[in-house]
């Protein structure tokens, strides 16, 4: 079995609307770690794991270097999880990963589609990782749920690259994604509802459930072999709601990943 690498990427310069991601990784550990609940997974898998190392937080001045700190923990062999930050991350983490795989898909649960080409004059926006990741052909395939803020550039975008929308106006809770190549999970904390995620900085009515979100990766037909959460902002939770939802999503997407 691979061994899984957790690191935390604080970043949250490219965030649009409000700061605040880069505060989230301690607290999404401390919520996992606090005593409230326990480290098994609803499959019966504990995450309590000689195999799982957490390599700690690394503050981010410089973009460009979660490349360079995601490719040193891939060059260990492992798989990655990664918390964030703002989703800007997700492009830097995506090259890394493109190197050691030759093709990768990518399961994107978000409420928006981040496809901007540039938004703000800067192309690398926390709205845009997913124009670059499909424009510099770093995955083969691009699904994306709990998508509800789809505008005509964006869709626009979704077909020029051959992406999988699964608008939360047409979402079927039942749906089993099966994937052909690797996986790649990136979970945006806004693809859920706001009544379930308050801590996000886009509160976007209308959302998945919490048990929705956990069904569509407990129903995953692929080998994951990475992950992230992104853009929890502790600044906008209620009673820690969205940390403690994060660390749960940890423990079910870990549980796929072993």
């Amino acid at each position: 079995m691979k061994g899984i690498t957790l690191q935390g990427i604080q970043f949250d310069e490219k965030s649009s609307y409000q700061k605040g991601p880069k505060l989230a990784p301690p607290l999404i550990r401390e919520a996992l770690h606090s005593g409230s609940l326990n480290l098994f997974t609803e499959s019966g898998v504990s995450i309590e794991n000689n195999g799982i190392e957490d390599k700690g937080d690394f503050e981010i001045s410089d973009y460009f270097d979660i490349h360079e700190i995601t490719q040193r923990h891939l060059d260990s062999g492992n798989k990655i999880f990664t918390l964030g930050g703002d989703h800007s991350i997700t492009f830097p983490i995506i090259k890394a990963h493109s190197q050691k795989y030759s093709k990768l898909d990518i399961l994107q649960i978000d409420a928006h589609p981040d496809l901007y080409d540039i938004l703000d004059g800067d192309k690398y926006s926390h709205a845009c990782p997913f124009a670059r990741i499909m424009e510099n052909g770093l995955a083969n395939r691009l699904v994306q749920v709990g998508i509800r803020t789809l505008n005509t550039h964006q869709a626009q975008q979704a077909e020029k690259y051959n992406v999988e929308l699964h608008q939360m106006k047409d979402f079927d809770p039942s749906m089993k994604l099966t994937f052909e190549n690797p996986l790649y999970i990136s979970l945006d904390m806004d693809g859920f509802d706001p009544a379930y995620a308050p801590g996000v900085s886009h509160h976007e009515p209308g959302g998945l459930t919490s048990r929705e979100v956990i069904k569509l990766i407990q129903n995953i037909d692929a080998e994951v072999i990475g992950a992230d959460i992104v853009e929890y902002n502790p600044k906008r939770d209620f009673q820690n709601m969205t940390a403690f939802l994060a660390a749960k999503m940890i423990k079910e997407i870990l549980a796929i990943m072993i």
